[in-house]
């Protein structure tokens, strides 16, 4: 059978609620109430699901002036989180949320395959689209059997803010910034104390490759707007990222879908790159791309 590795649609996923090797993880998430993913699963989520905290499960703790909002957890604490919630590695994870773009879904999507997870796939339309197909929902708390999930981790899929740093402003680099224009051009910053981007960097809203019924795009329509985003950089020298390392990962699940391959992920982002002064800040419209 093959897998499922980047989208799947409520009537694929509807049809495996049975199956054994298939497990659905509940990845709802608020950011300015970080308890109501919880309650939400608790009251009405996907049969058979099983719960992961953007925080607690798919986040080390944020420390303050040290660390991006969202760091990524240990990596054996993130094996042993898998390993909790059920996986192996035949298991086939569907992942989701009820965001817009999945984010919070797209996170755990990302880091499994970070630990050498190749099936997993977020659900395209999310739970709000699960609700609307009349599929079947339960209440309360589930939980599976543990899983023996052995990670063969792959670091190459993220950038440092290091190589951050020598890279902005390289032409032979795109850096795709995943937030709201508004937010790179440095207007109407409410989350993070400083608003801007990374020099260099070139603005690409996640936003802009969900439709208006929450479902992806077209694929002709996403990869348009790559092609035009990258202008010729290849995959292995483009690098997203957003203000904590979570909405960035939309676009890379979209980049995978159309594409196949996998541009890279700077986890500490934004709320990362200001907590040192010395790292230059830009603000105002996108940079200009190079004339072909």
């Amino acid at each position: 059978m093959s897998h499922f590795e980047t989208y799947i649609s409520c009537a694929e996923a509807a049809a495996h609620l049975q199956d054994s090797d298939w497990l659905f993880i509940d990845c709802r998430f608020a950011l300015m109430d970080k308890a109501q993913g919880r309650r939400e699963y608790q009251a009405a989520h996907i049969a058979g699901a099983v719960f992961a905290d953007l925080d607690g499960d798919l986040s080390a703790p944020h420390v303050s002036g040290v660390t991006g909002r969202h760091p990524l957890p240990a990596k054996d604490d993130f094996v042993h989180t898998l390993r909790r919630l059920g996986v192996t590695n035949q298991t086939q994870v569907v992942v989701y949320d009820a965001q817009a773009g999945q984010l919070a879904a797209g996170r755990l999507w990302w880091m499994l395959k970070w630990a050498g997870h190749v099936a997993v796939a977020v659900l395209d339309g999310g739970f709000g689209c699960w609700q609307a197909g009349d599929w079947p929902l339960r209440t309360g708390t589930e939980a599976r059997l543990a899983g023996d999930f052995a990670a063969h981790f792959d670091d190459g899929l993220q950038m440092s803010v290091d190589e951050m740093v020598r890279i902005a402003g390289d032409p032979a680099w795109a850096m795709l910034d995943s937030r709201a224009a508004d937010r790179f051009r440095g207007e109407n910053e409410t989350i993070d104390p400083i608003g801007g981007h990374i020099p260099g960097a070139r603005s690409a809203p996640f936003a802009q490759n969900i439709a208006a019924d929450g479902r992806l795009r077209p694929a002709d329509e996403i990869a348009s707007r790559f092609d035009s985003l990258a202008d010729g950089v290849p995959a292995e020298r483009c690098v997203f990222y957003c203000g904590s390392g979570v909405s960035a990962v939309q676009n890379i699940l979209a980049w995978a879908h159309v594409y196949g391959t996998m541009p890279r992920l700077y986890v500490g982002s934004w709320s990362e790159w200001i907590i040192d002064a010395s790292r230059t800040r830009a603000s105002g419209e996108p940079a200009r791309r190079k004339q072909s």
